[in-house]
């Protein structure tokens, strides 16, 4: 099995910088995608919803539960990405269904922990063997992590969960030349945050006075892709002001 349409996975591959990107079919992280592919990178989009855009020669789209480490595993071999080929991880998939001391359920404990949470240490550790030197991994987090939203008990805790992993990650891989850092962001105009209803009444309490929209968070992606040689182990705060740490 090919990646590219018509082209031969000899040619030049370490010329190409490819990405993995997870929840690539909707919001922040289909605007990476976009970002990317923009940039000339090559995305390999990784999702459990069915792919918002048909593969090609530039992004492939696969649909896996990033839960399932074996089945990660087999994406990556299925798409035949040689060793030292991928220059980015960007770890983008994740839920934040609400909770609370009273409300939380074992399984829903579960479903958040391990899709933000094992999910993120699955495909970074599947993606190991294959990342090119000083190859740069980003987690998604949130401000979540760093101050207390009402009724998302299991979700903050997850995310805090995020940022703590980034750091060790960032210590663990550094010998092996990689850097890992994460990006926090506050309120983003993406679909799952429209059906909460309530980005009109957040963007009240923005300092800047709107919420963000997911091009500038995927403008941050690159930004740490090509240019945060010296940064590993530090989490991003892309709030407005909501959160300053």
């Amino acid at each position: 099995m090919q990646i590219f349409a018509g082209e031969n996975m000899s040619d030049d591959i370490h010329h190409k910088k490819w990405a993995i990107v997870t929840g690539s079919s909707s919001g922040m992280g289909l605007s990476v995608a976009h970002r990317l592919i923009d940039d000339g990178w090559h995305v390999l989009g990784l999702d459990v919803d069915e792919p918002a855009l048909q593969s090609s020669d530039r992004f492939q789209t696969v649909s896996v539960d990033i839960r399932n480490r074996a089945a990660i595993s087999q994406c990556l071999q299925d798409k035949l990405l040689p060793n030292d080929a991928v220059s980015l991880v960007a770890n983008i998939a994740g839920v934040y269904p609400p909770s609370t001391l009273d409300s939380f359920t074992e399984d829903l404990y579960r479903k958040i922990f391990d899709i933000n949470v094992l999910g993120t240490l699955n495909v970074i550790a599947e993606s190991k063997s294959y990342l090119a030197p000083e190859a740069v991994i980003v987690n998604f987090a949130s401000v979540d992590a760093f101050t207390v939203s009402e009724g998302q008990l299991l979700y903050g805790a997850s995310e805090a969960a995020i940022v703590m992993l980034t750091k060790e990650l960032a210590l663990e891989l550094a010998p092996a030349g990689l850097r890992v850092n994460a990006i926090a962001p506050g309120w983003v105009n993406t679909p799952g945050n429209s059906k909460t209803g309530r980005m009109d009444a957040a963007s009240q309490s923005i300092p800047v006075g709107r919420v963000a929209q997911p091009t500038e968070i995927a403008d941050w992606v690159l930004l740490l892709a090509n240019n945060s040689g010296f940064m590993t182990g530090e989490t991003i705060v892309l709030s407005g002001g909501d959160v300053i740490r």
